[in-house]
């Protein structure tokens, strides 16, 4: 594949990544990987995409520090590093597509139940069903940083406030991506040419993020949420057909 085919894909999939963690939470970024992954093998596409979305983090800390959920952190970020843990254990001996077609149908289904049933009415934070969707979250996030869906079940049905919601979900993975890091670098995926694409992409990061910082500030509360759920099924459905 040339350079120019590559950039085709991987051009996109950076932008939207930014847009996606400046504006809506990472609703939009479940695409980046699949889709890059239609340029290079999956596992180069994961090894390439963690340093970017260290990058987007960081890029959009600044506008959301202070006003993230701590008692939804406290309970997400011990089953994440569970996840985390499972994913560096079992690393090379899972089926990325069974993971992502199961991820990918969970997401698809809970868009889908959440129009059957049509409850706008926010519901509590719940601490069992937050880790375990968190540890679900640090495992596929591990495998193919596919975790956006199961801490999108965990908080879309909260309602929380746009702002708390974004803070929230972006300083969540901001950590969990932070963690990742170093079983990463230990397990080989940081090769010379996997460091230098991620370099050569890191540039697209910043414009996606203040696009999505644009975007952010110009919906309103309803249309934030149904473009999150939207971008959660796109996302699934994405998963799904990389998957098949």
């Amino acid at each position: 594949m040339t350079l120019s085919d590559f950039l085709l894909f991987a051009l996109p999939a950076i932008f939207l990544t930014g847009l996606s963690k400046g504006g809506f939470g990472g609703a939009l970024g479940g695409i980046a990987v699949p889709l890059l992954a239609l340029a290079i093998s999956p596992k180069q596409a994961a090894a390439v995409m963690l340093p970017i979305l260290c990058l987007a983090d960081v890029v959009g800390l600044k506008a959301y520090a202070g006003h993230w959920d701590k008692a939804n952190l406290k309970v997400m970020m011990p089953g994440a590093l569970i996840g985390i843990a499972l994913g560096s254990l079992t690393f090379g001996m899972l089926d990325e597509r069974m993971i992502g077609l199961m991820m990918g149908a969970i997401a698809v289904g809970f868009v889908l139940l959440g129009l059957v049933t049509n409850n706008d009415k926010p519901r509590p934070l719940q601490r069992g069903r937050g880790t375990l969707l968190s540890s679900i979250a640090g495992f596929t996030s591990f495998v193919a940083h596919a975790g956006g869906p199961p801490i999108m079940m965990h908080l879309l049905p909260q309602q929380l406030d746009k702002l708390r919601y974004v803070a929230t979900i972006n300083l969540f993975f901001l950590m969990t991506n932070a963690i990742k890091l170093i079983p990463y670098a230990a397990l080989g995926q940081f090769s010379y040419e996997n460091l230098l694409l991620s370099l050569t992409l890191a540039p697209v990061v910043p414009f996606g993020v203040w696009a999505g910082l644009w975007l952010h500030k110009r919906i309103d509360h309803k249309l934030f949420y149904r473009i999150a759920r939207v971008g959660m099924l796109l996302a699934g459905l994405q998963l799904i057909w990389k998957s098949l």
